[in-house]
């Protein structure tokens, strides 16, 4: 009996360990070939496990999606709330936690699209997407503190505004249109967007 405990923690070493190489694998031929062009064998393959322990992870390719952009959403937002706290103004405040996740989402913009599209609509009881929306809370609850810094903008007005922003920032990135734009210019028009709603 001494021993189940070590065994316990080794089957959940080895189970982290397929964990990391599955999301290294996906992240790599993600990143170079784009989300719709690379099969769950060739992640599989990547990964060195079979097809039916990728499948124990995450159950489709837009799973795959979730578990790796998660991770760099978690990181963005992180870097963005670090920079907010040091801002003065509340539109540059709730830009600086904006400018790193847009930047995240666009470093390939159809798998960005992609992300986007399977947080939105993707099955919510599935773990990575439940993962992606708490992400996404975060992100809320991080621009409404920033809000409420705001002398005319209450606590409750402030959640509200927070999640307008977020529409904004996913609708503006999520579109088919501004694929070809800039990420600077993005964020520009995110922040003609933020500007809009904030009292004068």
């Amino acid at each position: 009996m001494p021993l189940a405990p070590q065994s316990i923690g080794r089957r959940e070493r080895n189970k982290q360990a397929k964990l990391e190489r599955i999301t290294a694998a996906a992240s790599e031929l993600f990143a170079t070939q784009g989300v719709d062009e690379v099969t769950t064998q060739q992640i599989a393959d990547k990964a060195d496990i079979g097809a039916g322990t990728l499948f124990l992870y995450a159950k489709t390719k837009g799973e795959l999606l979730l578990l790796v952009q998660n991770a760099h959403y978690a990181t963005a937002l992180a870097s963005g709330r670090a920079a907010a706290e040091t801002v003065p103004s509340v539109l540059d405040a709730v830009l600086a936690i904006v400018r790193p996740v847009v930047a995240c989402n666009r470093v390939q913009v159809d798998n960005g699209r992609t992300y986007l599209r399977e947080m939105l609509f993707g099955d919510p009881s599935e773990p990575h997407h439940a993962e992606a929306l708490k992400i996404s809370a975060r992100t809320e609850q991080a621009v409404a503190g920033i809000l409420s810094r705001h002398e005319a903008i209450t606590e409750a007005d402030a959640a509200t505004l927070a999640r307008v922003v977020l529409s904004s920032m996913f609708m503006t990135m999520a579109s088919g249109a501004n694929s070809p734009v800039s990420t600077e210019e993005i964020i520009e028009r995110i922040r003609g967007q933020i500007a809009a709603i904030l009292p004068h």
